[in-house]
């Protein structure tokens, strides 16, 4: 068995893979594709490009493991076309990151950065310079993932009151880390201190803006150590200088390194190099981790945090791999486009899918849903698990075939609200053998692309509407690329459906100015991949 271990991890994991027999390989990046050429197994971290030229000189490699979270380095479909498995080591750094979290409260709480600055300055200002105590405040969580849930069990036994809001998380789990779960609207006028752990989606996107800010109670703090672009920068500044919030601490930003931003002037801001996850435990646990994984796998075939397919013939790949794209893209449409959290799913197919079998199917549509809420990355291989985490269920099933087009998938989200269940379903195929088309949204046919930036939007069907619609996306300078329309009956004010493909960047803020034209009745956007190539082989 011969390992490459082709940028540096620590000493503990390349200990774990030199078993008997074993050969650990540690090349220069010379000498990278010909050691690659008889190696069982590939181990990086972010420096390594693991690309589909390189893999062309791995004839057996077996596994890629990745010591990190992010797998951009790697050329995921061509390790999947070769049968390669792709795993990486997601919640490895996530205690630094809860911890540099704490950090950040505790500092503001004792004004530590700002009291430091004074001593070094020669001197001693003890008077004004109280602080608060963390004891028995709240704190509020936006998301409950691998570090939300950390920052929740360190907050406990700060003896703080930890409430969160994770549209995916139950509130049996939340429980089991000592938070109670509450709507957003409920949480932040209760926070002393709002901390961000969710991950970044159209949903999310600017979350904390002007409005969600002025809901904050006065006098609160704000904590970002997830990604920049939740927080609207200039409304947290205009909030900062009016004192309506005491204080702000950031590990990340927007754009990165921050040039020219206001809150780094601020007094009240303390702002660090977005490093909540490098610490030298972090990077020796995932060392260690991906050497533990990579070792099992080639043991006895365990599996674990895997990101890309398992081996599949090739045949059947072929075949299945269209019908997987269109599992994966209705379900983020409907996750994106459903107006409530989906929190079952039901999967419903005929013709060609259901030959080729809608277990793994069921899985791509779990996957389309949680990429469009979650960092990290999903897929067939550890979709289930982080559904089953988040209390997400899927069932499957047959239905009829629709006239004219014998090969159909069917995505519904369903939620329950007030004791009523609300469903949001969606209808696709494949055209052309390759191309992902969705054809009905709740049950009105409306052709269209499955890719790139999508408007959907429902309206009451009467002369006009469309005409200020486009009318509008013009003025904002937004180009349309097709604009698909449907309606459910032929009479005037039936409701209407258009799904317009825009081109170029989107911004949310064009929602409320859609949502103000008389008889709309809602529009949202949703952000899809662009269509892969056709795929005309894979090799097993």
């Amino acid at each position: 068995m011969k390992i490459i271990v082709a940028d540096r991890i620590s000493e503990h994991g390349v200990k774990l893979l030199a078993d008997p027999g074993w050969q650990v390989v540690q090349p220069a990046a010379a000498s990278l594709a010909s050691e690659l050429a008889d190696a069982d197994a590939l181990v990086v971290r972010s420096a390594t490009r693991v690309t589909d030229e390189l893999l062309n000189h791995a004839r057996q490699l077996r596994v890629i493991g990745r010591a990190g979270v992010g797998v951009d380095n790697i050329d995921l479909d061509a390790a999947t076309r070769r049968g390669i498995l792709v795993m990486n080591t997601p919640g490895g750094n996530a205690p630094s990151v809860a911890e540099h979290a704490l950090a950040l409260m505790l500092s503001m709480a004792r004004s530590i950065p700002q009291l430091n600055a004074s001593m070094h300055a020669g001197k001693w200002e003890k008077s004004g310079s109280a602080g608060v105590e963390l004891r028995g405040k709240t704190l509020g969580l936006i998301g409950l993932g691998r570090v939300g849930a950390e920052v929740a069990r360190r907050a406990r036994a700060l003896e703080m009151r930890v409430i969160a809001y994770d549209p995916y998380v139950s509130a049996e789990s939340a429980a089991e880390w000592g938070a109670e779960m509450m709507p957003l609207a409920e949480l932040l006028p209760q926070s002393d201190y709002v901390s961000l752990h969710t991950a970044l989606s159209p949903a999310t996107e600017r979350m904390i803006n002007a409005d969600t800010l002025k809901q904050m109670k006065q006098g609160a703090r704000l904590v970002n150590a997830a990604r920049g672009e939740l927080v609207d920068e200039a409304a947290l500044a205009e909030a900062l200088g009016s004192k309506h919030l005491a204080a702000a601490a950031l590990d990340v930003f927007a754009e990165e390194p921050p040039r020219n931003s206001p809150l780094l002037q601020m007094p009240n801001v303390i702002a660090t190099p977005h490093v909540g996850g490098s610490t030298a435990e972090a990077q020796e646990e995932v060392g260690v981790q991906i050497a533990q994984q990579v070792r099992e796998y080639l043991q006895d075939g365990t599996m674990r945090n895997s990101v890309n397919l398992p081996p599949i013939p090739p045949e059947q790949y072929r075949r299945l791999r269209p019908y997987l794209d269109l599992a994966e893209r209705m379900a983020s449409l409907v996750a994106q486009a459903a107006p409530f959290p989906a929190r079952r799913l039901r999967l419903a197919a005929a013709g060609e899918p259901v030959e080729l079998g809608t277990r793994v199917l069921r899985t791509a549509a779990l996957a389309g849903v949680l990429n469009a809420v979650l960092d990290e990355h999903v897929n067939l291989v550890n979709a289930s698990a982080r559904a089953q985490e988040r209390g997400l269920e899927i069932e499957e099933g047959r239905r009829p075939r629709e006239r004219g087009i014998a090969d159909v998938l069917e995505i519904a989200a369903f939620s329950a609200a007030d004791g009523k269940r609300r469903e949001f379903s969606a209808l696709g195929t494949i055209l052309y053998g390759t191309t992902p088309r969705v054809l009905q949204i709740n049950g009105i046919a409306c052709e269209a692309p499955l890719e790139g930036n999508l408007l959907v939007m429902t309206n009451r069907d009467v002369p006009g509407v469309i005409g200020q619609v486009g009318t509008l996306l013009g003025k904002q300078g937004l180009n349309i690329a097709s604009f698909a329309l449907g309606r459910r009956e032929a009479s005037l004010g039936a409701e209407a459906l258009a799904i317009v493909q825009l081109d170029g960047e989107v911004s949310e803020s064009i929602l409320p100015l859609l949502r103000s034209i008389p008889n709309v009745m809602e529009a949202r956007i949703v952000r899809l991949p662009l269509a892969a190539p056709a795929v005309t082989s894979a090799a097993g």
